[in-house]
């Protein structure tokens, strides 16, 4: 933990409440000049990557390299570097200050850059090859730099937005690059000439805007770099496994860019044989595609109340699945007609269902996506951060190349492309149930986010006072049978709860907070071994360095007041200083949850008269400074929870 804490401290102590939303950083020197870094980089790579690609399969006749294989070719030698020298990169990130890499990738852009113009002045196929392998690699040792750097300079709330900024932008620089790269080519007799110089300048243009890029400090600084490739690559694989809910984060992005891959790959052929549109319908779903991507990432801020929210991530899978099937639908019935421009097909309503689905489907991977990164960045050991990063670019990259050989396949058995995307969506609703009964955690917070977000309104104050990192001890009030999970909607870490034994046996409860590893409890004098392990459980989750919730009153209310508090709080306290630690105590408070449908009401039970206190009731968690484990009486803690029961 003390490497973390130092690393984070690089970051400005800029409160919160400064940032109104997420465009905010884009006002901020540590974020500003890096994102407008990235944008570039990523405009640069498809401006000539697409130019490319035109001039090929269009405008050059190379008998070794047929217009049919051209887009294969070039992107299976943008990828191939991120197989190669992923690992080697992210030992590089961790090693070396993190501002200095940026530079030096920026200076081989400009180089790069000035090859790659002498080669469309000269139209050489070859040269340009080798620049497309080159900036490849250019955008190889880019990758862990990016997502290293943001978790150093942004706090835990301004993480989310942050990555959701950078997801838009590289979509929108994507998109960008693509369009420009196709006019400027096509220009006659100075397309080439005007594509070199576009290239050239975005790569200036980049290095210049990273010369304003604040420090950052190396994370591993004595590390030795192993150049081998493949023992690097096997060991990066090993360290992310290191921590399954990291690695398996991994795998779930990576599956993200495996079905993405799918739809972008299919757009040409969509376009022409399925909608039988002409170049612009095309480019036309590289823009709803592209929006969608970038209104996804953004909103991930917004729905996640500016925490690292993986509730989302469950959400945007449902969302993948259903418009990927109804895209299906949507383009399988279409007549046959002639090849149409893009006002010819916008002019068709049936069209607009397949936009529509487009849009939605990139909408929900934007959701799905960018949590995820977050919780890599969140969770991963700093020391480490760049090369758990550079292995989940070796695992995107293995996944998008089976995704071409898989599509190729299914085209080569007969499948038409919506039948493809059919299997795309259906597959996606496997993978992600079985991605979500892996990680339990993932399939909670959903449950949480639903729960806060659709069943009460549920507001916060305070949760700045619940620690981003290390051990504590959060009491609060007993009010419903749902108290544990608006906890868990609250937090930005996992939580792990003491709770009576018997509500284990409330059908769908018990099975979520068995899901969550919560630690029944029972009176030590119905069974006592039941009772000592319940204390050695909680003990060690705080030795782990994680949080653990108690409702110290033993039971939830039945009439509404806050009930004395029981002796648990001091056992678990005197367990954790016989193990050498003290462990700050975080009172809170749920507020107006009395009366709703998951309390007892003082005439019945809970869980009676679904809207006894109408729709999207209001309920609050008002959240307490930490005491210090010596200041914790069970009296005085208790009147910590009363005081924060009257807030608001």
């Amino acid at each position: 933990m003390n490497s973390e804490s130092q690393v984070i401290a690089v970051a400005p102590a800029v409160p919160d409440h400064a940032h109104p939303n997420q465009f905010a950083l884009l006002r901020q020197r540590r974020f500003a000049p890096f994102f407008w870094t990235q944008f570039s980089g990523a405009a640069n790579d498809n401006v000539f990557k697409f130019a490319f690609t035109v001039m090929v399969t269009y405008q050059l006749s190379v008998g070794w390299l047929p217009p049919a294989m051209a887009g294969l070719v070039i992107g299976a030698l943008f990828i191939l570097p991120f197989l190669l020298f992923s690992a080697t990169s992210g030992q590089l990130t961790d090693k070396f200050e993190k501002t200095a890499m940026i530079r030096f990738v920026k200076n081989l852009e400009v180089v790069i850059m000035l090859l790659a113009a002498w080669g469309f002045l000269a139209a050489s196929v070859p040269v340009l090859l080798g620049c497309t392998f080159l900036m490849g690699l250019h955008s190889t040792l880019f990758g862990p730099v990016k997502f290293a750097y943001l978790p150093q300079v942004l706090s835990e709330r301004e993480l989310t937005g942050g990555n959701g900024m950078v997801e838009m932008g590289t979509f929108v620089a994507i998109l960008l690059g693509n369009i420009a790269g196709g006019l400027l080519v096509a220009m006659p007799e100075i397309g080439h000439r005007n594509v070199a110089i576009a290239c050239v300048l975005l790569a200036v243009l980049g290095r210049v805007v990273a010369g304003y890029i604040p420090k950052a400090p190396a994370t591993d600084p004595g590390l030795k770099i192993n150049w081998n490739p493949v023992s690097e690559t096997w060991r990066n694989l090993k360290l992310a496994h290191g921590n399954l809910v990291v690695f398996r984060s991994l795998l779930g992005i990576s599956w993200m860019w495996f079905f993405g891959a799918v739809f972008l790959s299919q757009f040409p052929s969509l376009a022409k044989e399925v909608l039988h549109g002409n170049e612009q319908v095309a480019s036309a779903l590289l823009v709803v595609f592209s929006i969608g991507i970038g209104t996804g990432s953004l909103l991930c801020e917004v729905l996640s109340r500016r925490h690292v929210e993986i509730g989302l991530v469950p959400l945007g899978a449902i969302g993948m699945s259903v418009f990927a099937v109804d895209l299906y639908f949507a383009s399988s019935g279409l007549p046959p007609a002639d090849i149409m421009g893009l006002s010819a097909f916008l002019a068709q309503s049936a069209h607009w269902r397949v936009m529509a689905d487009l849009l939605l489907l990139s909408l929900f991977a934007g959701l799905y996506s960018v949590p995820m990164y977050a919780l890599i960045q969140l969770r991963s050991p700093p020391t480490h951060r760049a090369r758990i990063i550079a292995a989940n670019n070796i695992l995107n990259a293995l996944f998008m190349i089976a995704s071409s050989l898989i599509a190729g396949v299914l085209l080569k058995s007969g499948f038409t492309i919506p039948q493809i995307f059919l299997f795309t969506g259906l597959a996606n609703a496997v993978v992600a149930l079985y991605i979500f009964l892996l990680m339990p955690e993932y399939l909670l917070r959903f449950v949480a986010w639903v729960l806060s977000h659709f069943v009460y309104r549920f507001k916060v104050s305070g949760d700045d006072n619940i620690p981003t990192q290390g051990a504590a001890i959060l009491v609060c009030n007993h009010v419903s049978f749902v108290d544990a999970i608006l906890l868990m909607a609250a937090s930005p870490r996992p939580i792990y709860f003491i709770m009576d034994h018997r509500i284990f046996q409330v059908p769908v409860l018990g099975w979520l907070f068995k899901l969550a590893k919560a630690i029944p409890i029972a009176p030590r004098a119905e069974n006592p071994v039941a009772y000592e392990a319940a204390f050695d459980a909680a003990a060690k989750v705080l030795k782990d360095g994680d949080l653990l919730a108690i409702f110290p009153e033993g039971g939830i209310t039945k009439d509404g007041s806050l009930q004395e508090f029981k002796g648990g709080i001091m056992k678990i306290l005197e367990r954790t200083s016989q193990q050498g630690l003290s462990v700050p105590v975080v009172p809170m408070a749920l507020t107006n949850l009395w009366g709703s449908f998951f309390s007892r009401v003082e005439k019945g039970g809970a869980m009676v008269r679904p809207f006894r206190r109408g729709v999207f009731s209001r309920v609050g968690l008002n959240v307490g400074a930490a005491m210090a484990a010596g200041a914790v009486q069970p009296e005085v803690l208790r009147e910590r929870v009363a005081g924060l029961m009257r807030v608001g």
